[in-house]
């Protein structure tokens, strides 16, 4: 059985009370990587850089530039690199930038579709999104080449960029391959290749290669490089590797309400962050859990896992009226793409949660009435 592609729907809104109640039974929930607290190095960095009293502010203090700095360091290249409040505000900007005005290429369950509230196409000033669809979630080459014939007709708007979310929206992870043979048919067009890198960490961690391997050097030419659900408490980078495509960017993001007056304490936790390396543990642990909740519903009759788990989230496909039973027991979820349970895990994912909320899907399955024969 396979999700049907679709509208993604939101938790049961209860009333603002009985949700609360309902997130006290609860020792932990997988929702969404965005329920997570704050890591300890990102709150130790935010800390810190209170401490120290006063400091130049809109960036021009010595966190944002090292923050910078290190995110070189890390890719290995010297980028040109801007920080941003929202994961929403990195696509939108970056992709307004690559440049305004032609339409961009991405899968039609990519984040910036389905979940931006058209941000990309009112920060570009009227850029279109062409979103053929993709069974697994990737775009291909093939799918990039139908779209370009699509719009070839000199009154069509022009695609100008591609967009690929990694990990996808449905938890799958591009390969180094298949990325390079995305960045080719962007040659062969003459289209810049940009990442929606929300949870690319988790691409990291999944993979096990560098970041430059990732990026860069496999033809990608700008990255929305995600800190928010890494553990951070706000704020994602865009990356430009090719510096020269930045020009306007620091001006977009300024008129977006994007450049935070006490940018230090968005960047100081990138700067803790990267040079521990608790920005790759957290990935790791976030990919590990979810390995541990698909391994403890595999078994389970009536429960299938809808997609490979090969980052941080796990899909469920099950009877509705076992996903409203376990709602009912407390838990939050939200389902995509017309049936499937989504469960993301973040960097504090606790064992003892997983494994209550995989016993209360058993539960929940094992109330079912039994088929008719």
């Amino acid at each position: 059985m396979t999700p049907r592609a679709g509208r993604s729907i939101k938790p049961s809104h209860a009333h603002p009370c009985a949700r609360t109640r309902l997130m006290q039974d609860k020792p932990q929930h997988f929702a969404s990587d965005n329920y997570a607290g704050i890591c300890p190095e990102a709150l130790e960095a935010i800390t810190r850089a209170s401490a120290t009293g006063s400091a130049p502010a809109y960036g021009d203090d010595p966190w944002t530039r090292l923050a910078a700095d290190a995110i070189c360091t890390l890719f290995e290249t010297q980028a040109a690199v801007f920080f941003v409040l929202t994961g929403t505000a990195a696509n939108a900007l970056a992709l307004a930038t690559l440049p305004p005005y032609c339409s961009v290429i991405a899968s039609d369950i990519a984040h910036i579709e389905t979940s931006e509230r058209g941000a990309p196409e009112f920060f570009s000033g009227g850029s279109k999104l062409l979103t053929p669809p993709c069974p697994d979630g990737k775009l291909t080459p093939e799918a990039i080449r139908l779209c370009r014939r699509k719009a070839s007709s000199p009154h069509a708007s022009e695609p100008a960029v591609v967009s690929i979310t990694q990990p996808t929206e449905n938890g799958l992870v591009y390969t180094l391959d298949e990325i390079r043979a995305l960045a080719e048919v962007c040659k062969e067009y003459g289209l810049k290749l940009h990442m929606d890198g929300a949870r690319f960490a988790c691409a990291i961690a999944a993979l096990g290669c560098t970041p430059a391997a990732m990026t860069w050097e496999a033809g990608v030419e700008a990255l929305s490089f995600g800190g928010t659900k890494n553990g951070m408490a706000v704020g994602d980078a865009v990356v430009f590797f090719d510096r020269s495509l930045a020009r306007g960017f620091a001006e977009r993001a300024k008129q977006a309400g994007q450049l935070a007056s006490k940018m230090r304490f968005i960047t100081a936790p990138w700067l803790t962050m990267l040079k521990s390396g608790a920005w790759l543990r957290n990935a790791e642990h976030a990919n590990a859990s979810a390995r541990q909740f698909a391994q403890a519903v595999e078994a389970i009759p009536g429960v299938q896992i809808a997609w490979p788990v090969q980052s941080n989230a796990v899909f469920l496909l099950m009877p509705e009226q076992a996903m409203n039973s376990l709602r009912a027991r407390g838990w939050r979820f939200y389902t995509f793409f017309g049936a499937a349970a989504r469960f993301l895990f973040a960097w504090d994912a606790q064992s003892a949660a997983i494994e209550a909320l995989a016993a209360d899907i058993r539960a929940c399955m094992a109330q079912l009435p039994a088929p008719s024969p």
